[in-house]
Protein backbone atom coordinates (compact mmCIF):
# COMPACT_ATOMS: atom_id res chain seq x y z
CA UNK A 1 0.00 0.00 0.00
CA UNK A 2 2.12 3.12 -1.35
CA UNK A 3 1.33 6.20 -0.54
CA UNK A 4 2.78 9.64 -1.36
CA UNK A 5 4.47 11.86 0.87
CA UNK A 6 7.49 9.29 1.52
CA UNK A 7 9.92 11.65 1.28
CA UNK A 8 8.32 13.73 4.19
CA UNK A 9 7.78 10.47 5.80
CA UNK A 10 11.64 9.66 6.28
CA UNK A 11 12.38 12.82 6.83
CA UNK A 12 10.40 12.42 10.10
CA UNK A 13 11.46 9.40 10.61
CA UNK A 14 15.37 10.38 10.70
CA UNK A 15 14.34 12.95 12.85
CA UNK A 16 12.70 10.32 15.12
CA UNK A 17 15.30 8.00 14.84
CA UNK A 18 17.81 10.72 16.28
CA UNK A 19 15.55 11.44 18.84
CA UNK A 20 15.15 8.05 20.29
CA UNK A 21 19.00 7.63 20.42
CA UNK A 22 19.80 10.47 22.38
CA UNK A 23 16.45 9.47 24.79
CA UNK A 24 15.96 6.94 27.64
CA UNK A 25 13.33 6.32 29.90
CA UNK A 26 13.74 6.72 33.69
CA UNK A 27 12.24 3.88 35.31
CA UNK A 28 11.90 2.97 38.98
CA UNK A 29 14.55 0.93 40.37
CA UNK A 30 12.24 -1.92 40.32
CA UNK A 31 12.41 -2.16 37.17
CA UNK A 32 16.52 -1.34 36.46
CA UNK A 33 17.85 -3.24 38.85
CA UNK A 34 18.38 -7.36 39.40
CA UNK A 35 18.66 -8.61 42.78
CA UNK A 36 21.24 -10.96 43.29
CA UNK A 37 18.98 -13.65 43.70
CA UNK A 38 17.60 -13.14 39.93
CA UNK A 39 21.34 -12.73 38.78
CA UNK A 40 22.23 -15.73 36.18
CA UNK A 41 24.27 -15.92 33.08
CA UNK A 42 22.51 -18.30 30.58
CA UNK A 43 24.49 -21.17 29.15
CA UNK A 44 25.97 -20.34 25.82
CA UNK A 45 24.18 -21.67 22.73
CA UNK A 46 26.54 -20.77 20.22
CA UNK A 47 26.40 -20.68 16.46
CA UNK A 48 23.43 -21.62 14.23
CA UNK A 49 23.84 -25.17 12.62
CA UNK A 50 22.22 -24.73 9.27
CA UNK A 51 19.75 -27.60 8.28
CA UNK A 52 17.71 -28.58 4.84
CA UNK A 53 15.19 -26.07 4.36
CA UNK A 54 13.45 -28.49 2.02
CA UNK A 55 12.44 -31.04 4.40
CA UNK A 56 9.07 -31.68 4.83
CA UNK A 57 9.25 -30.77 8.42
CA UNK A 58 8.96 -26.94 7.42
CA UNK A 59 5.79 -27.37 5.34
CA UNK A 60 2.97 -25.13 5.82
CA UNK A 61 -0.30 -26.20 4.00
CA UNK A 62 -2.72 -23.37 2.61
CA UNK A 63 -6.15 -23.42 3.09
CA UNK A 64 -8.02 -20.79 1.05
CA UNK A 65 -11.35 -19.96 2.92
CA UNK A 66 -13.94 -19.84 -0.31
CA UNK A 67 -14.64 -16.08 -1.60
CA UNK A 68 -18.57 -16.95 -2.07
CA UNK A 69 -18.08 -17.60 2.09
CA UNK A 70 -16.21 -14.39 2.34
CA UNK A 71 -18.54 -12.37 0.21
CA UNK A 72 -21.91 -14.10 1.92
CA UNK A 73 -20.45 -13.03 5.34
CA UNK A 74 -19.97 -9.38 3.88
CA UNK A 75 -23.82 -9.22 2.33
CA UNK A 76 -25.41 -10.53 5.57
CA UNK A 77 -22.99 -7.99 7.73
CA UNK A 78 -22.37 -5.25 5.52
CA UNK A 79 -19.57 -3.56 3.42
CA UNK A 80 -15.97 -4.31 5.18
CA UNK A 81 -13.84 -1.41 6.52
CA UNK A 82 -10.02 -0.76 6.42
CA UNK A 83 -8.04 -0.12 9.10
CA UNK A 84 -8.32 3.69 9.21
CA UNK A 85 -12.37 3.42 10.16
CA UNK A 86 -11.10 1.24 13.07
CA UNK A 87 -8.58 4.11 14.16
CA UNK A 88 -10.96 6.81 14.32
CA UNK A 89 -13.15 4.36 16.48
CA UNK A 90 -10.64 4.25 18.88
CA UNK A 91 -11.69 4.57 22.37
CA UNK A 92 -9.00 3.74 24.94
CA UNK A 93 -5.91 5.57 25.86
CA UNK A 94 -2.42 3.92 26.85
CA UNK A 95 -0.98 5.06 29.83
CA UNK A 96 2.81 6.53 29.71
CA UNK A 97 5.15 4.63 32.85
CA UNK A 98 4.76 7.54 35.31
CA UNK A 99 1.05 5.72 35.34
CA UNK A 100 1.80 2.40 35.52
CA UNK A 101 2.59 0.60 38.62
CA UNK A 102 5.65 -0.47 39.71
CA UNK A 103 4.84 -3.87 38.97
CA UNK A 104 4.11 -3.88 35.43
CA UNK A 105 7.22 -1.49 35.24
CA UNK A 106 9.33 -4.70 36.72
CA UNK A 107 8.63 -6.42 33.52
CA UNK A 108 10.24 -3.97 31.11
CA UNK A 109 14.16 -5.14 30.39
CA UNK A 110 16.74 -4.11 32.62
CA UNK A 111 19.28 -3.70 29.62
CA UNK A 112 19.09 -1.90 27.71
CA UNK A 113 16.56 0.14 28.44
CA UNK A 114 13.07 1.00 26.56
CA UNK A 115 13.14 4.83 25.29
CA UNK A 116 9.17 4.26 25.00
CA UNK A 117 6.58 2.31 27.13
CA UNK A 118 3.42 2.44 28.09
CA UNK A 119 0.76 0.10 30.01
CA UNK A 120 -2.71 -0.72 29.36
CA UNK A 121 -5.76 -0.25 31.51
CA UNK A 122 -5.84 -3.39 34.14
CA UNK A 123 -9.82 -3.31 33.63
CA UNK A 124 -9.42 -3.63 30.28
CA UNK A 125 -7.25 -6.73 29.80
CA UNK A 126 -8.49 -8.46 33.44
CA UNK A 127 -8.20 -12.25 32.48
CA UNK A 128 -6.60 -11.17 29.04
CA UNK A 129 -3.27 -12.78 28.33
CA UNK A 130 -0.73 -10.87 26.09
CA UNK A 131 0.75 -12.13 22.62
CA UNK A 132 2.44 -10.89 19.79
CA UNK A 133 3.04 -7.10 18.61
CA UNK A 134 3.63 -6.47 14.79
CA UNK A 135 3.60 -2.51 13.60
CA UNK A 136 2.65 -0.54 10.41
CA UNK A 137 6.53 -0.71 9.79
CA UNK A 138 6.35 -4.62 8.49
CA UNK A 139 3.02 -3.95 6.56
CA UNK A 140 4.90 -0.98 4.10
CA UNK A 141 8.32 -0.13 4.41
CA UNK A 142 7.65 3.67 4.69
CA UNK A 143 6.20 2.64 8.07
CA UNK A 144 3.00 3.63 7.20
CA UNK A 145 -0.48 2.51 6.24
CA UNK A 146 -2.15 4.87 4.87
CA UNK A 147 -1.30 8.47 6.72
CA UNK A 148 -1.29 6.40 9.99
CA UNK A 149 1.38 4.64 11.67
CA UNK A 150 -0.37 1.72 13.56
CA UNK A 151 0.87 -0.44 16.10
CA UNK A 152 -1.19 -4.28 16.45
CA UNK A 153 -1.43 -6.09 19.87
CA UNK A 154 -3.05 -9.03 20.26
CA UNK A 155 -4.37 -11.14 23.40
CA UNK A 156 -6.21 -14.33 24.12
CA UNK A 157 -9.00 -15.42 26.34
CA UNK A 158 -8.94 -18.58 27.81
CA UNK A 159 -12.84 -18.91 28.58
CA UNK A 160 -14.89 -19.90 31.58
CA UNK A 161 -16.76 -22.86 32.54
CA UNK A 162 -15.86 -24.82 29.44
CA UNK A 163 -16.59 -22.23 27.31
CA UNK A 164 -14.34 -22.06 24.14
CA UNK A 165 -11.88 -19.18 24.34
CA UNK A 166 -11.33 -16.16 22.79
CA UNK A 167 -8.58 -13.87 20.96
CA UNK A 168 -8.08 -10.66 19.73
CA UNK A 169 -6.73 -7.83 18.31
CA UNK A 170 -6.11 -3.81 19.62
CA UNK A 171 -5.63 -1.32 16.95
CA UNK A 172 -3.31 1.56 18.06
CA UNK A 173 -2.98 4.94 16.76
CA UNK A 174 0.45 5.91 17.21
CA UNK A 175 0.49 8.99 15.53
CA UNK A 176 0.99 10.92 18.48
CA UNK A 177 3.72 9.31 20.64
CA UNK A 178 2.52 10.80 24.04
CA UNK A 179 -0.90 9.58 23.17
CA UNK A 180 -1.48 6.36 21.63
CA UNK A 181 -5.25 5.81 21.70
CA UNK A 182 -6.87 2.04 20.30
CA UNK A 183 -10.02 0.06 20.28
CA UNK A 184 -10.34 -3.68 19.99
CA UNK A 185 -11.62 -6.32 17.35
CA UNK A 186 -12.46 -9.88 17.90
CA UNK A 187 -10.38 -12.39 15.75
CA UNK A 188 -12.96 -14.89 13.74
CA UNK A 189 -13.56 -18.18 12.22
CA UNK A 190 -16.42 -18.28 9.34
CA UNK A 191 -18.32 -21.02 9.40
CA UNK A 192 -21.34 -22.65 7.87
CA UNK A 193 -20.55 -21.09 4.10
CA UNK A 194 -20.10 -17.67 5.95
CA UNK A 195 -23.45 -17.76 7.33
CA UNK A 196 -21.76 -17.43 11.12
CA UNK A 197 -18.50 -17.08 12.70
CA UNK A 198 -17.08 -18.34 15.61
CA UNK A 199 -14.53 -16.74 17.88
CA UNK A 200 -10.57 -17.84 17.35
CA UNK A 201 -10.52 -20.37 20.06
CA UNK A 202 -6.53 -20.36 20.53
CA UNK A 203 -3.44 -18.26 22.25
CA UNK A 204 -1.50 -15.77 20.17
CA UNK A 205 1.97 -16.38 20.56
CA UNK A 206 2.87 -14.40 16.83
CA UNK A 207 1.91 -11.82 14.57
CA UNK A 208 2.89 -10.50 11.52
CA UNK A 209 1.58 -7.87 9.52
CA UNK A 210 2.22 -7.52 5.42
CA UNK A 211 0.85 -5.45 3.26
CA UNK A 212 -3.40 -6.18 3.56
CA UNK A 213 -2.36 -9.20 5.23
CA UNK A 214 -2.29 -10.18 9.23
CA UNK A 215 -0.97 -13.77 10.05
CA UNK A 216 -1.36 -15.19 13.30
CA UNK A 217 0.20 -18.32 14.91
CA UNK A 218 -2.36 -20.70 16.85
CA UNK A 219 -2.16 -24.00 18.41
CA UNK A 220 -2.46 -25.42 15.36
CA UNK A 221 -0.92 -23.46 12.54
CA UNK A 222 -1.20 -19.66 10.95
CA UNK A 223 -4.72 -17.86 10.43
CA UNK A 224 -4.86 -15.19 7.81
CA UNK A 225 -6.62 -12.21 8.10
CA UNK A 226 -7.35 -9.38 5.47
CA UNK A 227 -7.41 -5.99 7.03
CA UNK A 228 -9.10 -4.78 4.01
CA UNK A 229 -11.82 -7.27 5.28
CA UNK A 230 -12.97 -5.72 8.52
CA UNK A 231 -16.71 -6.24 9.58
CA UNK A 232 -19.03 -3.91 12.18
CA UNK A 233 -20.73 -5.37 14.86
CA UNK A 234 -24.62 -4.80 15.21
CA UNK A 235 -25.22 -6.08 18.76
CA UNK A 236 -23.91 -5.22 21.51
CA UNK A 237 -23.46 -8.48 23.80
CA UNK A 238 -21.38 -11.15 25.29
CA UNK A 239 -22.16 -13.44 22.69
CA UNK A 240 -19.94 -13.85 18.94
CA UNK A 241 -21.48 -14.72 15.65
CA UNK A 242 -25.26 -13.82 14.69
CA UNK A 243 -27.65 -12.94 17.24
CA UNK A 244 -31.29 -11.90 17.01
CA UNK A 245 -31.04 -8.56 15.80
CA UNK A 246 -27.60 -9.04 13.89
CA UNK A 247 -24.27 -9.67 14.77
CA UNK A 248 -22.49 -9.68 18.02
CA UNK A 249 -18.30 -9.77 18.59
CA UNK A 250 -18.03 -10.29 22.34
CA UNK A 251 -18.85 -6.60 23.29
CA UNK A 252 -16.29 -5.20 20.41
CA UNK A 253 -17.19 -2.77 17.51
CA UNK A 254 -15.36 -4.98 15.14
CA UNK A 255 -14.78 -8.15 13.91
CA UNK A 256 -12.03 -9.71 11.38
CA UNK A 257 -13.20 -13.03 9.75
CA UNK A 258 -10.56 -15.28 8.35
CA UNK A 259 -9.71 -15.72 4.77
CA UNK A 260 -7.54 -18.43 5.14
CA UNK A 261 -5.21 -20.58 7.50
CA UNK A 262 -1.78 -22.59 7.17
CA UNK A 263 -1.72 -25.85 8.53
CA UNK A 264 1.82 -27.68 9.47
CA UNK A 265 1.93 -30.97 7.39
CA UNK A 266 2.09 -34.41 9.32
CA UNK A 267 5.24 -34.25 11.54
CA UNK A 268 6.32 -30.55 10.56
CA UNK A 269 7.60 -27.92 13.02
CA UNK A 270 4.77 -25.54 14.08
CA UNK A 271 5.13 -21.69 14.35
CA UNK A 272 5.10 -20.63 17.57
CA UNK A 273 6.86 -16.98 17.05
CA UNK A 274 6.79 -15.05 13.68
CA UNK A 275 8.15 -11.84 12.36
CA UNK A 276 9.19 -9.83 9.45
CA UNK A 277 12.36 -10.15 7.82
CA UNK A 278 12.88 -6.54 5.66
CA UNK A 279 16.66 -7.08 4.98
CA UNK A 280 16.07 -10.22 2.52
CA UNK A 281 15.25 -9.63 -0.92
CA UNK A 282 12.45 -10.29 -1.28
CA UNK A 283 10.83 -9.43 1.91
CA UNK A 284 10.50 -13.09 4.40
CA UNK A 285 8.29 -14.29 7.06
CA UNK A 286 10.64 -15.95 9.37
CA UNK A 287 9.68 -18.61 12.36
CA UNK A 288 10.26 -20.57 15.47
CA UNK A 289 9.40 -22.97 17.04
CA UNK A 290 9.29 -23.10 21.06
CA UNK A 291 11.20 -26.50 22.87
CA UNK A 292 10.80 -26.72 26.65
CA UNK A 293 14.64 -26.46 28.25
CA UNK A 294 13.94 -29.87 29.53
CA UNK A 295 13.02 -31.74 26.23
CA UNK A 296 16.65 -32.63 25.33
CA UNK A 297 16.20 -31.49 21.73
CA UNK A 298 17.74 -28.06 20.05
CA UNK A 299 14.86 -25.38 18.48
CA UNK A 300 14.20 -25.09 14.57
CA UNK A 301 14.19 -21.62 13.05
CA UNK A 302 12.92 -21.13 9.26
CA UNK A 303 11.96 -18.82 6.72
CA UNK A 304 9.20 -18.84 4.45
CA UNK A 305 9.05 -16.67 0.91
CA UNK A 306 5.62 -14.44 0.74
CA UNK A 307 4.17 -14.75 -2.97
CA UNK A 308 5.24 -12.50 -6.19
CA UNK A 309 1.63 -12.67 -7.55
CA UNK A 310 0.07 -9.16 -6.97
CA UNK A 311 -3.56 -11.43 -6.61
CA UNK A 312 -2.03 -13.02 -3.29
CA UNK A 313 -0.33 -10.12 -1.56
CA UNK A 314 0.78 -11.23 1.85
CA UNK A 315 0.38 -14.56 1.29
CA UNK A 316 3.21 -17.04 1.49
CA UNK A 317 4.47 -18.77 -1.78
CA UNK A 318 3.43 -22.17 -2.27
CA UNK A 319 3.85 -24.13 -4.93
CA UNK A 320 1.77 -26.44 -7.42
CA UNK A 321 -0.01 -28.26 -4.03
CA UNK A 322 -0.82 -25.43 -2.22
CA UNK A 323 2.22 -25.94 0.36
CA UNK A 324 4.37 -23.39 1.07
CA UNK A 325 8.39 -24.55 1.90
CA UNK A 326 10.95 -22.80 3.89
CA UNK A 327 13.70 -21.19 2.06
CA UNK A 328 16.16 -21.12 5.26
CA UNK A 329 16.13 -23.23 8.20
CA UNK A 330 18.64 -23.47 11.73
CA UNK A 331 19.28 -25.20 14.69
CA UNK A 332 20.00 -23.27 17.60
CA UNK A 333 20.68 -25.10 21.47
CA UNK A 334 18.60 -21.77 22.56
CA UNK A 335 15.18 -23.62 24.26
CA UNK A 336 12.24 -21.93 25.14
CA UNK A 337 12.01 -19.39 22.53
CA UNK A 338 8.61 -17.00 22.67
CA UNK A 339 10.21 -14.03 20.53
CA UNK A 340 11.79 -14.28 16.91
CA UNK A 341 13.75 -11.60 14.89
CA UNK A 342 16.22 -11.97 11.77
CA UNK A 343 17.66 -9.14 10.48
CA UNK A 344 21.10 -9.82 7.97
CA UNK A 345 23.19 -12.36 9.18
CA UNK A 346 21.82 -11.85 12.88
CA UNK A 347 19.00 -14.00 15.16
CA UNK A 348 17.52 -12.51 18.15
CA UNK A 349 15.57 -14.65 20.23
CA UNK A 350 13.32 -13.75 23.56
CA UNK A 351 14.57 -17.02 25.94
CA UNK A 352 11.90 -17.14 28.53
CA UNK A 353 12.65 -16.50 32.17
CA UNK A 354 12.95 -19.95 34.33
CA UNK A 355 10.71 -18.46 37.13
CA UNK A 356 7.19 -15.79 36.69
CA UNK A 357 8.97 -12.91 38.59
CA UNK A 358 12.48 -13.58 36.73
CA UNK A 359 13.74 -11.58 33.66
CA UNK A 360 14.45 -13.77 30.42
CA UNK A 361 17.51 -13.33 28.02
CA UNK A 362 17.86 -12.32 24.90
CA UNK A 363 20.52 -14.04 22.26
CA UNK A 364 21.97 -12.01 19.42
CA UNK A 365 22.69 -15.55 17.07
CA UNK A 366 24.52 -15.76 13.61
CA UNK A 367 26.53 -18.95 12.32
CA UNK A 368 29.59 -18.28 14.23
CA UNK A 369 28.90 -17.32 17.52
CA UNK A 370 25.84 -16.17 20.24
CA UNK A 371 26.15 -12.92 22.61
CA UNK A 372 23.74 -11.87 25.17
CA UNK A 373 22.79 -8.72 26.65
CA UNK A 374 24.78 -8.05 30.30
CA UNK A 375 23.60 -6.62 32.96
CA UNK A 376 24.65 -6.02 36.67
CA UNK A 377 28.57 -6.43 38.01
CA UNK A 378 27.67 -10.29 38.30
CA UNK A 379 27.69 -10.22 34.48
CA UNK A 380 23.87 -11.52 34.40
CA UNK A 381 22.16 -12.16 31.17
CA UNK A 382 18.61 -12.26 32.73
CA UNK A 383 18.43 -8.86 31.47
CA UNK A 384 15.43 -8.72 28.76
CA UNK A 385 11.87 -8.41 29.77
CA UNK A 386 9.96 -9.93 32.64
CA UNK A 387 7.52 -12.17 30.86
CA UNK A 388 9.77 -12.00 26.90
CA UNK A 389 7.36 -12.07 23.99
CA UNK A 390 6.98 -11.90 20.25
CA UNK A 391 9.28 -8.97 18.05
CA UNK A 392 8.66 -6.82 15.84
CA UNK A 393 11.54 -4.46 13.60
CA UNK A 394 9.91 -1.06 12.76
CA UNK A 395 12.61 -0.80 9.98
CA UNK A 396 11.89 3.24 9.07
CA UNK A 397 12.78 4.23 12.48
CA UNK A 398 14.91 1.22 13.81
CA UNK A 399 13.03 0.18 16.82
CA UNK A 400 11.91 -3.21 17.97
CA UNK A 401 8.74 -3.46 19.85
CA UNK A 402 8.04 -6.10 21.89
CA UNK A 403 4.71 -7.20 25.36
CA UNK A 404 5.63 -8.32 28.46
CA UNK A 405 2.53 -8.16 30.56
CA UNK A 406 1.03 -5.21 30.79
CA UNK A 407 3.68 -2.82 29.33
CA UNK A 408 4.45 -2.83 25.51
CA UNK A 409 7.42 -0.94 24.61
CA UNK A 410 10.04 -0.03 22.04
CA UNK A 411 13.91 0.61 21.69
CA UNK A 412 16.53 1.00 18.92
CA UNK A 413 18.09 -2.08 17.48
CA UNK A 414 21.51 -0.35 17.92
CA UNK A 415 21.07 -0.22 21.48
CA UNK A 416 20.46 -3.50 21.84
CA UNK A 417 23.38 -4.85 19.90
CA UNK A 418 25.57 -2.36 21.90
CA UNK A 419 24.47 -4.24 25.10
CA UNK A 420 26.07 -7.28 23.73
CA UNK A 421 28.65 -8.76 25.60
Amino acid sequence: MKQRGRHRRQKRGRALRAFLAGTALALTAAATMISASQATVSKDPGGLKTLAASAREFRLREQLVPQATLDRLASEMGRPVGVRAVLDDADHSLRAPADCTTADRAALPVEPAATRAYCWDAADTRGWRPGAVTTSGDADDDGHWGEHRVLLSGWAHSGRAGAPGLARVAFVDADDPDNLVYTWALLAVPVDGGRDYRGLASAVSGMTWYQGKLLVTTADGLYVYDLHRVQRATVDSGQVGKVPGGWSAHGYRYVLPAIGSYRPAAGAARPEAISLDRSTAPDSLVASERVPSDSGRHTRLWRYAFSADPARAGLLATDAAGEASATRAYETKTTDVTGVLSYGSNWYLDHAANRPAGHGTLWRQNSRDARATQCGTDESTSCWSGRAGSLSYWEETGEVWSQSGQMLYALPLSSIDRSLS
